[in-house]
């Protein structure tokens, strides 16, 4: 067992110490996954070793490195090294985080890395509370689940809910988990910073009170992931305040800016919501998974999640003992909050806070340097280590619909290059490219390079 232990732990470690050095991209087709991977279940053993190393030589092999320093697509997931031994311990130990009976200390763990959270965003300690989950779907789910039970109790058949244009699709795949209707939704339009407007908040809540609806929940973002952009979250949280509106955060993209001088200043008002969602997989460079909820009261969760059933009774312990399957939707639970409290314990959370602070400023460094150039146009500026630029070359005279094409190529070209991992959104029915740039191993060097790859693809294009 320790032999064949330590060969994991070296397979893991070669992979830290090479991955800057490996090609971020691979691709693979049904046909051929299946030709490497489809078989009956053996009835036989292996030797263990050999299934060790086919794995590794062939599904290891065969995945995006998301933590390599030129994975700039959707939201990369940096993760750290002693996060990734913890997991194996919680795993390892089989550890059950859901009851207190189970592991007082797991429970205990998670009572004292919340309260971290708790302080870091400005809830109250004492009466917040919160819970680990898969990630921010899931957590984003809990969140709506409580506002629902607080706010309307068993009757929902009027209760509306608003959330922005630009707000993560885990949030309307919550509300239609929970069985709204498509007429109880309203998607507001957002200004021309893709932010929420409020003016046209003020009038669609107005209009629904007008016809004897229940406004009940608003979700802001705090970081979305097309711009990196924050909704006025003060103002807004006046308007729920007024309304008796349940405000909801989805701050799982930029949530963690707050440890930066730049995010915390972006990121005011994020105190006044009722609940928020953060992602330590995320900008605090966890392993997957990982998500996180918070919430001002704690008892809003027990009271929405408790169950007691015969099973259960004789492990119920006292009030100050929690039970985490008691404040969220799942029964089981793995130990997350270990590897949250592992890294912390590490590294210290000025090491964070120094991370998070560069990435903030390499997407800023970014963005001055496309500006320089002739070549690139910014559509979204640099907000909170997101970008958004396309090529545009002065003195180019293309239309929006070959200039969409050609953006859409070059993202292609890089991809299929396998050189680095970038794709492209679409903002004011443009094409872009988009740069999420959380990771702290990336270089503006690695920058440079790839937008230097960029260019050299799309004068091909210009050439042909």
């Amino acid at each position: 067992m320790k032999t064949y232990g330590y060969e994991v732990v070296d397979a893991i470690v070669e992979h830290f110490a090479t991955q800057n050095e490996k090609l971020p991209v691979v691709s693979g087709s049904r046909e051929e996954m299946e030709d490497s991977f489809l078989e009956d279940a053996p009835e036989k053993p292996s030797d263990p070793r050999k299934v060790l190393n086919f794995v590794l030589d062939e599904v290891m092999t065969k995945s995006n490195i998301v933590s390599h320093p030129k994975s700039y697509s959707f939201v990369p997931g940096p993760s750290n090294y002693i996060s990734a031994m913890a997991d194996s311990l919680a795993s390892g130990f089989n550890i059950f985080s859901g009851g207190w009976a189970a592991s007082p200390a797991a429970a205990e763990i998670e009572i004292v890395t919340m309260n971290w959270l708790l302080k870091m965003f400005g809830f109250p300690q004492k009466k917040g509370g919160g819970i680990f989950t898969s990630g921010g779907s899931m957590a984003n789910l809990t969140a709506l689940v409580t506002a629902r039970a607080v706010k309307c109790g068993e009757d929902f058949s009027k209760a509306v809910i608003y959330l922005s244009d630009q707000a993560h699709s885990s949030n309307i795949k919550a509300i239609h988990v929970l069985g709204f209707r498509k007429e109880q939704i309203r998607i507001i339009p957002t200004d021309g910073e893709f932010k929420f407007s409020l003016n046209k908040l003020k009038n669609a809540i107005a209009k629904d009170r007008l016809e004897g609806l229940q406004p009940f929940c608003l979700i802001a973002t705090a970081g979305t992931t097309n711009t990196g952009t924050v909704d006025p979250l003060s103002d807004i949280a006046k308007i729920c305040k007024k309304e008796e509106i349940w405000f909801h955060i989805d701050g799982a993209y930029g949530g963690f800016a707050i440890l930066s001088e730049d995010g915390k200043q972006l990121l005011k008002g994020i105190e006044k919501a009722d609940s928020l969602t953060i992602d330590p997989h995320k900008w605090f460079f966890q392993p997957y998974e990982i998500g996180c909820l918070l919430i001002k009261n704690h008892k809003w969760l027990k009271g929405t999640f408790t169950e007691k059933p015969e099973y259960l009774r004789d492990i119920e312990g006292n009030t100050s003992e929690i039970n985490f399957y008691d404040h969220g939707i799942e029964l089981t639970r793995r130990f997350r909050a270990l590897k949250f409290y592992m890294s912390v314990k590490t590294f210290g959370m000025g090491e964070f806070r120094k991370a998070i602070s560069y990435n903030v400023k390499l997407a800023e460094a970014t963005e001055s340097f496309l500006r320089k150039s002739s070549n690139w146009e910014i559509i979204s500026p640099a907000t909170l280590a997101v970008i958004n630029f396309r090529y545009n070359p002065i003195g180019n005279k293309l239309s929006e619909k070959e200039l969409d094409a050609l953006n859409q190529r070059i993202s292609r070209n890089v991809v299929d290059s396998k050189q680095a991992l970038l794709v492209t959104t679409v903002l004011n029915k443009q094409v872009v490219l988009r740069m999420c740039l959380i990771n702290p191993r990336t270089t503006l060097d690695d920058v440079k390079e790839t937008i230097a790859l960029c260019k050299s693809f799309a004068e091909e294009k210009v050439l042909a």
